[in-house]
């Protein structure tokens, strides 16, 4: 089963492979099972996947359909359980995964005083940083809209807005812009840059990587390991 290990925040110069790192996983392996027995077969995603990330740098987690990318981040935030290896963290997560995990009575509003809530932020600095997201990606509008009644791409904000909330020291993003449009999709690499300047660290997960020259750095996920591409 994996260890989780979390350290107090260090302070730390930004910039790839400066200081301290912010989360290292290493040797992590998972399979799932299928089938019922007699037939049942295993397949392992995961073969011993180390990953280190540092403080002040973007990096691009990519894979082929099935490669085990998704299950590798979920790991990492918490979210699944791996069979063997460990992760060690420090600072705060934040979390986007690939469908939104809302609710769907609930409104814009409702759920960044919910996660708010969660994250143990006073109600002000909620509101001051839930005003900024909306400004940011655009959706003040649709502050008082359910869940249930967003388009794919406004729902596709609102789940990125509840990642960046508590300003976590590391965002991890499972394919974050899908549904954004043109003008969306640059704002979105416009907050990870300010993200990056802050010091602050971004994993992104994507099927495929383009526009390269935003990453420090892309690893890739191939046979069970997570290698430099």
């Amino acid at each position: 089963m994996t260890t989780l290990l979390t350290t107090p925040a260090a302070t730390t110069s930004t910039g790839s492979d400066s200081g301290t790192p912010v989360l290292t996983a290493s040797g992590i392996t998972k399979s799932y099972g299928r089938g019922v027995w007699p037939l049942r077969r295993t397949r392992q995603v995961l073969a011993g996947a180390d990953l280190t990330l540092y403080p002040g740098e973007v990096v691009g987690l990519t894979g082929e359909n099935g490669s085990g990318k998704s299950t590798l981040m979920k790991i990492l935030v918490g979210a699944l359980g791996a069979d063997a290896g460990t992760v060690t963290r420090t600072g705060g997560l934040g979390y986007c995964p690939q469908t939104p995990l809302v609710y769907a009575r609930l409104t814009c509003d409702e759920h960044f005083e919910l996660f708010g809530h969660a994250h143990g932020m006073t109600r002000e600095s909620m509101q001051r940083s839930r005003q900024a997201i909306y400004e940011e990606l655009g959706f003040a509008r649709y502050a008082r809209t359910r869940a249930d009644q967003l388009s794919g791409g406004t729902l596709a904000k609102l789940n990125l807005g509840l990642a960046l909330l508590a300003d976590p020291d590391v965002l991890l993003l499972d394919e974050p812009y899908a549904g954004f449009d043109w003008d969306t999709y640059l704002k979105f690499w416009d907050l990870v840059a300010q993200r990056r300047t802050a010091g602050r660290t971004v994993l992104i997960v994507s099927h495929f990587v383009v526009d390269e020259n935003r990453f420090d750095r892309i690893v890739a996920v191939r046979d069970g390991k997570a290698v430099p591409r």
